[in-house]
């Protein structure tokens, strides 16, 4: 069952689900972030991996190159035309045994073509979030750091699942920085 702001808010407080954890949305100017009615806007931290095809590196997850991208800290990333790069989120996450989250992009940016990869968070899961953003337009796109980029939205099971992230030692558990893909 989709979970409320209520739900959510008791279980940042109770379990830290999320830290930190802004209690209600906040725009001021900026794309809003923080608990909305049924999930939550996450916030893109300063580090950013812009892929850049200036070395001639092939992407293949089996064998990544790290030549295939460029390390950016900033205010803001500019993603360059049909390309795409990696961010993390400000807010860390600790998910319980008996939730599924799920990550969508914010309709703001998809309006402007910039999209976001649609990410499971599995039980148990715990970490910063790398997200996954595409600029599927011909014009290089923006985006901020410390305002949000994607919505979360929350999935209790009436039962605890068997096996969860932590217990088959799941690749990107306790991920810190900006974390690209990883085959073991």
């Amino acid at each position: 069952m989709l979970k409320s702001d209520k739900w959510i808010r008791k279980m940042c407080l109770e379990t830290g689900m999320i830290e930190p954890f802004v209690d209600r949305q906040q725009a001021d100017g900026r794309v809003s972030y923080g608990l909305s009615s049924y999930g939550y806007d996450i916030r893109l931290a300063d580090e950013y991996k812009i892929f850049t095809n200036v070395y001639g590196a092939v992407i293949d997850p089996k064998a990544f190159d790290p030549k295939a991208f460029v390390d950016y800290k900033g205010p803001t990333c500019v993603v360059p035309p049909n390309s795409f790069a990696l961010a993390r989120t400000i807010e860390r996450f600790k998910i319980p045994r008996n939730v599924l989250a799920i990550c969508l992009g914010k309709s703001t940016f998809a309006r402007c073509g910039i999209i976001v990869n649609v990410t499971p968070l599995e039980p148990t899961w715990e970490g910063y979030l790398t997200i996954e953003i595409s600029n599927t337009t011909p014009l290089p796109a923006k985006v901020y750091s410390g305002e949000g980029i994607a919505q979360l939205l929350f999935l209790e099971s009436d039962e605890v699942c068997e096996t969860a992230y932590a217990d088959r030692k799941g690749k990107y558990q306790g991920q810190v920085g900006v974390v690209p893909p990883r085959l073991n």
